[in-house]
């Protein structure tokens, strides 16, 4: 009976150890994935290719602009229909007309209404061709029906943990931005030369780990602590 315990240990703990990485992806299995003849192929051999970002749904310009036209369409069918009703026309109807039609078009005001037009049509073409959300990084496809996206800070918090991990490094910051990905490190021993080529090979390998699907280029700077006064 203690054959088949001391067999069946180094099965769980070799389970265990494969279940945070999910490499490989086959539809209706369980947490193992790692059997061959997987109909997906795993992360990083071409089973996800580069995903756009992430749109955003553009929620407070959709409403101001909603709120503005449907205040705007309100008043002029109300004067509309207060005309209808053998009512006078409003006032400022009636002294809009006639600005417009007294005004030429080189007038000041005139070109400040016209390049404020123009600036919020330009604004709203931006934001309907731009897709947003730039702190949420995309991240290679797996799954057929799954996206997923890591928050650029979350990516940052994570490479700042694996570079603590390096002998020699007092401190780091990371910012990690959408094309490139800054690590500027205080190093308190060790050759700073030698603490620069261990942060740099930790870091790319964590990059790589995140599973994103465009990986941010990697700029490594480490400087001795400054002196006290």
């Amino acid at each position: 009976m203690s054959e088949p315990r001391g067999t069946e240990q180094p099965e769980l703990e070799g389970t265990t150890q494969r279940l945070p990485v999910l490499e490989k992806s086959q539809p209706g299995t369980g947490p193992d994935r790692s059997a061959p003849g997987s109909g997906t192929p795993p992360v990083g051999e071409g089973g996800g290719g580069r995903e756009g970002r992430f749109w955003s749904a553009r929620r407070v310009p959709a409403g101001i602009v909603a709120l503005l036209l449907l205040g705007l369409a309100g008043l002029f069918l109300y004067d509309i229909a207060s005309v209808r009703a053998d009512r006078p026309v409003m006032s400022w109807r009636r002294e809009l007309a006639r600005q417009l039609a007294e005004r030429p078009l080189d007038d000041t005001w005139v070109l400040v209404g016209a390049g404020v037009a123009a600036a919020l049509g330009l604004w709203l073409l931006v934001l309907a061709a731009t897709p947003g959300l730039r702190h949420v990084l995309p991240m290679r496809r797996t799954h057929a029906d799954v996206r997923a996206g890591l928050d650029r800070d979350a990516a940052a918090t994570a490479l700042r943990d694996r570079a603590m991990e390096v002998a020699g490094v007092h401190s780091v910051r990371v910012r990690v931005r959408r094309r490139r990905a800054d690590a500027r490190a205080v190093s308190h021993f060790r050759e700073v030369d030698d603490v620069r080529t261990d942060l740099d090979a930790v870091l790319t390998d964590a990059i790589r780990g995140l599973g994103l699907s465009r990986p941010p280029a990697l700029s490594v700077r480490v400087r001795r602590p400054g002196r006290k006064e």
